[in-house]
């Protein structure tokens, strides 16, 4: 399982997700209505940090083609689109932008998770999750259990249930549980991505021995 540490707004909470080997940093570009929003002086800022094997991710929220522009040109990975596009608006914007696509499929009930089909040969990685954009919303992870792609989830994820988790997610996007007084706490950072490298190790060893 690998993990998405979303809503960074500072460089040490960045350099502590690299140094515990977080998966992907996200950065929230243009969703004002977020405390997790920064603007383009901290976002590229922030991105030029040295990010070794982690990726970068650019979280947009019904973009314009002038923001998709605009923030191609930071340091990222990927572009994670929220909003309605059609899978042919994703593929010219990932040839035009050279970014790879997190596409996010709004759960709310569970006929939504179906949309992915739509996106599968389009994204690169289809993230569920809540409709709650800026709020950690809980929705029942069990519907995408049996989906054979692979699968980012977000929606009140807490490191009580990880384990769980494991069981249905191949990478979990998490956020709210990480703060302290809506900050990144850095020490809940470290303990989660200690945490996830331990069930990463118990299922390892687990499965070698099925």
């Amino acid at each position: 399982m690998k993990v998405k540490i979303c809503g960074l707004t500072k460089s040490q909470q960045v350099k502590t997700c690299i140094d515990y080997e977080a998966d992907f940093c996200g950065f929230i570009l243009n969703f004002q209505k977020s405390h997790r929003f920064i603007n383009y002086k901290i976002a590229n800022k922030l991105t030029k940090i040295k990010k070794k094997k982690t990726k970068f991710v650019g979280v947009l929220v019904n973009p314009t083609e002038k923001e998709f522009k605009k923030f191609s040109k930071l340091n990222i990975d990927y572009f994670q689109i929220y909003g309605s596009f059609s899978k042919e608006e994703l593929k010219k914007i990932r040839k035009k932008y050279k970014k790879k696509i997190i596409y996010v499929i709004t759960v709310k009930t569970k006929k939504d998770i179906d949309k992915f089909k739509l996106f599968t040969k389009v994204a690169d990685i289809i993230l569920f999750d809540s409709s709650g954009y800026e709020k950690s919303l809980s929705w029942n992870f069990r519907w995408i259990k049996n989906i054979p792609i692979i699968k980012m989830i977000a929606g009140n994820i807490n490191i009580d249930r990880l384990e769980n988790i494991s069981k249905f997610a191949d990478i979990v996007d998490v956020s709210g549980s990480l703060e302290t007084n809506k900050v990144k706490d850095i020490n809940k950072i470290k303990i989660f991505l200690k945490k996830i490298r331990i069930i990463n190790y118990e299922n390892k060893k687990k499965y070698s021995f099925n």
